[in-house]
């Protein structure tokens, strides 16, 4: 009878440290936007096979979307945060990765920037050059205002207000005039499975323009964006000639994505 009710107790107590690791979870999620099976594991001091069923369970109640490696928030692929909302994650990495980007850019000549927090950080550290710089972002346009010898155009449209960018056929038609020498962007997801993807039909046309018109593109990303695959594809991996990353994406899948052809830079 005694050790009945021991088991009794015992089944209580895991299943509450089971609902209380869950939670915790799903706070870290909410935060981060992306978390790692074995960083979880580590964590809370369980096996990776603990923390895939708890995140099983929880893609089973629609409050994470498993993805490799982890798990992102359920409804992810269908909620874009305001620009400002995502410039403020991940910042010393995306600021690594701007500052990497930096050996891509030409000495003289045209470049075309992509909207995007990472770009921001990017068109931030430009500096003064002789350049000519494209962009359907406002604010690159700003960090790139007060410069004496870059040239900005801007391509219009019809202005994405949670980006700050102008996304529609407009900009479309003006970059079929023209011929940049490199292109640096970002994407909402990056997998070697599925190549780099975005949430909105809008964005697939305007960056598969970019691309169209450019004969380099850098592609540039912060691991929360790995496996964190969105409804819609713009690009193979292929189609880009190098990716720049940060170190906190796991070199298995850089490995993987240099197999498809574009030069990886983890930073």
């Amino acid at each position: 009878m005694h050790s009945q009710a021991h088991d009794t107790t015992s089944t209580k107590s895991s299943a509450l440290f089971q609902l209380e690791r869950r939670e915790r979870i799903m706070e870290l999620v909410l935060r981060e936007s992306r978390v790692d099976v074995a960083e979880l594991a580590t964590a809370f001091d369980v096996t990776t096979e603990t923390i895939r069923r708890d995140l099983t369970d929880l893609q089973r109640d629609r409050l994470v979307r498993r993805v490799h490696g982890g798990a992102v928030p359920w409804r992810s692929w269908i909620f874009e945060p305001k620009l400002e909302v995502r410039g403020g994650q991940n910042v010393e990495e995306k600021r690594r990765i701007a500052r990497a980007a930096l050996s891509e850019v030409p000495e003289r000549g045209s470049i075309l920037i992509d909207s995007g927090s990472t770009t921001s950080h990017f068109a931030d550290l430009l500096g003064d050059r002789e350049l000519t710089v494209i962009t359907n972002s406002i604010p690159i346009v700003q960090s790139l205002a007060t410069t004496e010898a870059t040239d900005v155009m801007v391509i219009g449209g019809t202005l994405r207000r949670n980006t700050m960018a102008f996304v529609d056929e407009v900009g479309v038609g003006m970059l079929g005039n023209i011929t940049v020498d490199v292109l640096f962007m970002g994407c909402d997801g990056a997998s070697p499975e599925r190549g780099f993807t975005t949430p909105y039909r809008s964005e697939v046309a305007i960056k598969q323009a970019m691309m169209s018109s450019a004969r380099r593109v850098v592609m540039m990303f912060d691991h929360s964006k790995v496996g964190n695959d969105q409804l819609l594809r713009f690009a193979a991996i292929e189609d880009v000639d190098v990716i720049v990353t940060g170190v906190e994406t796991d070199i298995p899948t850089t490995a993987l994505l240099e197999e498809h052809g574009p030069s990886v830079t983890r930073v």
